[in-house]
C-alpha cells in the first residue's frame, strides 16, 4: 500500500512539474505544420497555398553573432517573418570545406543554435549550402553529401527545416551538371528524411529557370527550385524567364534577393524592387532577403555603425532594411 501511495505522489509530482514547464513555453514554440510543393505552390498539409517570407543571415562564419534567440525571436514578432535562412558559405575564407576542423565542428554547432531557435521562434528555417565562389556544386560535393546526410539524420523529425543544396551555381555551369548534383544529393537526403522541402539551384546565379523546366527532376517530390534577383541589376527580363518556368509548372522559390545591384551595394532600384514584389505576390511566391549583417554594403539590413544583435529600431536599419521591413509588414 505504501509504494502504491508513493508511487501516486511521484505521478502527480510529475504532472505539476510538467505542466509548470510547458507552462513557460513561449507561444511561438508550437510545432510548424510540415510544407510540401504542390504544382508551382507551396502548401501546408490542409493544401493551402503558404508563402514563406524572412531573412537570411550572410555567412555564419563572419556574421554569427546574428543567430541568436533575441534576434530570431524579435523578426518573428516585430518584422512579421516566418522564416530564416542560414548561409553556410563552402568556399572563401573559413569556409566549410576550406578552413580546419575546428572550424567546421564550429559551423555545425551554429548550424544546430540555429534551428533550435527557429524552433522556439516558430519559424521555419533554411540550412543553405552557400556555394559561390566555387561555382560548380560538384567541387565540394563529396563533402556535400557527407554533410547533408548529417543534416538529415539530425533533424528528420523537424517539419520546420528546409534544406537548400546549392546556393547560386555559375561560372557556365551547365543545368545538366547541377542536376547530377542535385540528384545524388537528393538521393542522400531522401534516405534520411522522406518528406523535408528541398531547394535547389539553377544555373548562372539561380536565375536560369528556364533551363531546369525544360528538363526538371524526376523520380522525388517536394522539390523547389531557385530564383535569385537584384533589382538593381535584374528587370523584367527575368521576370519574363521566371514566368516561362512558371508557365511550364516548374514550382520557383526566392531564397535570396535585394534591390540593390547584383554586387551587392550601389544604388536601391525600390521602382523595380516594387515591381518584383508584385510579381511574387501574384505568383504565391515565397522570399528572403539579403543579408541579416551590419556589412557596409547597401544589401546589409543593418547600419554598419549599429552594433545591436537584437531589438533593432528603424534608426538601426539600412534603407533596404527599412524597405524589406515595410514589405514584410504589408502583407
Amino acid at each position: 500500500m505504501r509504494k502504491k501511495k508513493n508511487l501516486i505522489r511521484f505521478i502527480c509530482i510529475l504532472a505539476a512539474v510538467c505542466s509548470m514547464t510547458m507552462g513557460t513555453l513561449p507561444v511561438f514554440g508550437a510545432k510548424l505544420p510540415a510544407l510540401k510543393a504542390e504544382g508551382t505552390r507551396l502548401v501546408n498539409e490542409k493544401g493551402k497555398t503558404v508563402r514563406l517570407k524572412g531573412v537570411s543571415t550572410h555567412g555564419l562564419s563572419w556574421y554569427p553573432q546574428y543567430v541568436n534567440q533575441k534576434a530570431f525571436t524579435y523578426m518573428k514578432k516585430n518584422w512579421k517573418i516566418n522564416t530564416v535562412r542560414l548561409a553556410l558559405y563552402t568556399s572563401e575564407y573559413n569556409g566549410y570545406c576550406t578552413g580546419d576542423k575546428a572550424n567546421r565542428r564550429a559551423l555545425e554547432k551554429k548550424i544546430d543554435q540555429g534551428v533550435k531557435y527557429a524552433v522556439k521562434a516558430g519559424l521555419y528555417v533554411i540550412i543553405d549550402w552557400h556555394i559561390l565562389s566555387d561555382g560548380n556544386p560538384r567541387t565540394y560535393e563529396k563533402e556535400s553529401l557527407a554533410f547533408f546526410k548529417k543534416m538529415a539524420s539530425k533533424y528528420k523529425k523537424y517539419t520546420n527545416v528546409i534544406y537548400e543544396i546549392c546556393n547560386e551555381p555559375n561560372g557556365g555551369v551547365s543545368w545538366d551538371t547541377i542536376k547530377s548534383y542535385a540528384e545524388k544529393v537528393i538521393k542522400a537526403i531522401r534516405a534520411r528524411d522522406k518528406n523535408a522541402l528541398i531547394l535547389i539551384g539553377t544555373p548562372n546565379w539561380s536565375q536560369d529557370v528556364e533551363l531546369a523546366a525544360q528538363d526538371p527532376i524526376k523520380g522525388y517530390k517536394n522539390l523547389m527550385y531557385t530564383l535569385h534577383f537584384y533589382a538593381g541589376t535584374h528587370g523584367e527580363y527575368l521576370r519574363e524567364k521566371a514566368q516561362t518556368a512558371l508557365d511550364q509548372g516548374l514550382p520557383l522559390f526566392v531564397s535570396e534577393f535585394g534591390i540593390s545591384d547584383a554586387s551587392g551595394s550601389g544604388t536601391l532600384n525600390k521602382t523595380e524592387g516594387s515591381r518584383w514584389m508584385k510579381f511574387l505576390k501574384k505568383n504565391k511566391i515565397s522570399y528572403i532577403g539579403w543579408n541579416l549583417s551590419n556589412k557596409s554594403e547597401s544589401s546589409a539590413l543593418l547600419k554598419d555603425s549599429c552594433s545591436k544583435t537584437s531589438g533593432w529600431k528603424s534608426k538601426d536599419l539600412t534603407p533596404w532594411g527599412k524597405w524589406l521591413l515595410k514589405q514584410l509588414n504589408m502583407e
